[in-house]
C-alpha cells in the first residue's frame, strides 16, 4: 500500500476508509477520552473508528487499546468499558483486559486512594495468531513438589513434582515509569499531551506481530508506534488528525536507523 512507512495527516476513519479489508496485523494506540486533553479542538468518531479498526484488521490480528476513566462529578466515567463492550458488539473478542500501571499517580487525590492505571484491552478478530510471549518473571521456586488435585469423582490424586525454567511469563499488569525522560528520552516528544512509554508500544508489538508484519496506529501523536514497530523490523503507517504531530512524528522516526530484523 501507498501509505506503509508514512505518517498521513487526516481523520483517521476517513484514512482507514480507503485501506483494503484485512490488511492490518496489529493496531496499538491510545485514542483521547474524556475531554482530559483538547487536542486542538479536534474531535474523535470512536464508534467509526471501532468499526473501521474491525474491516481492515486481518483474521487473527490484534487491536491494543489503552485506555482510563476520568472522574466527573466524584464519579469514573465508565468510557473505557463503553468502548470494550462495544468492540465486542461489532464483532471483536476480548482476548485478555491488561493492566498499564504506571510508577506515580498524575493526580493524587484527597478521598480516594491514588488512580495510577489505565486498561489495555486486548481486541483480537477470530482466533489470535501471533503470541510470543514475554518471559521476564524470575521464578522464585524451580521445583514444586507438594500438592494434590481433585478428580470428578472426588478423590485426590498426588500431582507430580513441576520444573520451571529461571524466567517465567510475565503477568498481565505491566508497569512502566511515566514522566520526563522515564517515557522517553527523546524530548521533543513531550510537546504532546499524553504519550505512552516507549517500551509499553514495543512490548506490544513484540507480543502481538512479527517482523515485516505490518503495525497501525491510528491516532499516533508523538509516533511512539511507529518507531517501535521501525525498531522491531515491523512496517508502520501512523495516522494524526494534527499536521502539528505528524511533522513532530516524522522527525522522531527520521532518528531511528533502520532495524536489523
Amino acid at each position: 500500500m501507498e501509505w506503509v512507512n508514512k505518517i498521513i495527516q487526516g481523520d483517521c476513519k476517513e484514512i482507514m476508509a480507503r485501506f483494503p479489508n484485512n490488511c492490518i496485523d496489529l493496531t496499538v494506540t491510545s485514542p483521547p477520552y474524556d475531554n482530559l486533553r483538547t487536542y486542538g479542538g479536534y474531535t474523535f468518531d470512536f464508534k467509526e473508528t471501532a468499526k473501521e479498526l474491525y474491516r481492515i484488521t486481518k483474521n487473527g490480528g490484534v487491536v491494543v487499546w489503552v485506555i482510563g476513566d476520568a472522574t466527573i462529578n466524584g464519579s469514573e466515567t465508565g468510557t473505557s468499558f463503553r468502548q470494550a463492550l462495544y468492540f465486542k458488539e461489532i464483532g471483536f473478542n476480548l482476548h485478555d483486559t491488561m493492566i498499564y500501571e504506571k510508577d506515580a499517580p498524575a493526580n493524587p487525590s484527597s478521598n480516594r486512594y491514588h488512580q495510577i492505571f489505565e486498561y489495555m484491552f486486548i481486541f483480537s478478530k477470530r482466533d489470535i495468531k501471533v503470541f510470543n510471549p514475554i518471559k521476564d518473571r524470575k521464578n522464585i521456586y524451580r521445583k514444586v513438589v507438594s500438592g494434590t488435585r481433585r478428580q470428578k469423582d472426588g478423590t485426590l490424586t498426588r500431582k507430580k513434582s513441576n520444573y520451571f525454567l529461571e524466567w517465567g511469563l510475565r503477568n498481565n499488569i505491566w508497569r512502566y515509569g511515566v514522566g520526563y525522560m522515564k517515557t522517553t528520552t527523546y524530548t521533543p516528544a513531550y510537546q504532546h499531551p499524553a504519550i505512552f512509554p516507549e517500551k509499553l508500544a514495543e512490548d506490544h508489538i513484540i507480543s502481538w506481530s512479527n517482523p515485516k508484519d505490518l503495525i497501525l496506529d491510528p491516532m499516533c501523536g508523538s509516533g511512539t508506534t511507529c518507531l517501535m514497530a521501525k525498531k522491531l523490523g515491523r512496517r508502520y503507517i501512523g495516522i494524526d488528525i494534527s499536521e502539528k504531530y505528524c511533522q513532530m512524528a516524522r522527525q522522531r522516526l527520521s532518528q531511528m536507523p533502520e532495524s536489523l530484523f
